[in-house]
């Protein structure tokens, strides 16, 4: 049964997604588009984060150390091997692109890994608390983020790589204690997509309980059935279209 036609927990049919707008978009253009996505997202405050996009051949797309996301343009790419040798572009690649490569190692699956510290889910991560799954929004994330309770030091030698890998599992993001967050999926759309997701998810979690102390989580067998909805390959990529025209100014 493909993504687009599964029977919900309601037993009703999935709704039609036909006639959606997905964009046409290199490898190259899509990271350029995250880095710019992010950027406006508020992903991008310090040289913290990076973007990785595994090529056929084994290679690495990502981008410069010392470029802001919101300077990245697909000639601002370039193309590492797993030593983090320039294959091909101009610049030095961010250090820390290290620990990818093991999440590369660990999950076949995986084709791009998004690491960023944006502000809410570097205050979410100091708080010594996981991702909570209290609203509809925060749903693709539900039993998919996994929690590193513990900061191993900064990531730039394999044994952090060793350490977050490992705490990532076959989930498709982690929370990483006094840090950040690493999105690892099959593509460069819903890597950014559940990027753009943690950061709102855990503004909303901070908002909430400093509102109120506690929070109403959502009940787990309808929290499975919005994850799936949520995570649809059509869903997904639509969104990544709509994130790109709010930077592009296209029309769809």
């Amino acid at each position: 049964m493909s993504d687009d036609t599964r029977t919900t927990t309601h037993e009703s049919p999935a709704p039609s997604l036909d006639g959606l707008s997905y964009g046409n978009w290199t490898e190259a253009e899509k990271l350029a588009l995250s880095c710019r996505i992010l950027a406006k997202e508020g992903h991008c405050e310090t040289l913290a984060g990076q973007i990785t996009v595994r090529q056929p051949d084994g290679s690495f797309l990502t981008t410069p150390l010392a470029h802001a996301f919101s300077e990245i343009r697909p000639d601002s790419v370039m193309r590492i091997d797993d030593s983090l040798r320039v294959l091909e572009g101009r610049g030095v690649p961010n250090p820390a692109v290290r620990f990818h490569l093991w999440v590369y190692r660990r999950r076949p699956d995986v084709n791009c890994v998004i690491h960023t510290h944006p502000p809410y889910v570097s205050a979410l991560s100091m708080t010594g608390e996981p991702l909570q799954i209290a609203h509809m929004d925060a749903t693709p994330f539900f039993d998919d983020c996994a929690f590193l309770p513990e900061w191993p030091g900064l990531p730039i030698a394999d044994v952090e790589g060793e350490i977050i890998s490992a705490a990532l599992g076959t989930k498709r993001c982690v929370l990483l204690a006094n840090h950040g967050f690493l999105a690892a999926t099959p593509t460069v759309e819903e890597s950014l997509y559940m990027s753009v997701l943690i950061e709102r998810a855990a503004r909303n979690q901070l908002i909430a309980q400093s509102a109120y102390g506690r929070l109403k989580l959502v009940d787990p067998a309808l929290a499975r059935e919005s994850h799936d909805f949520l995570l649809q390959r059509s869903i997904v990529n639509a969104s990544f279209a709509m994130f790109a025209r709010q930077i592009t100014g296209e029309r769809p």
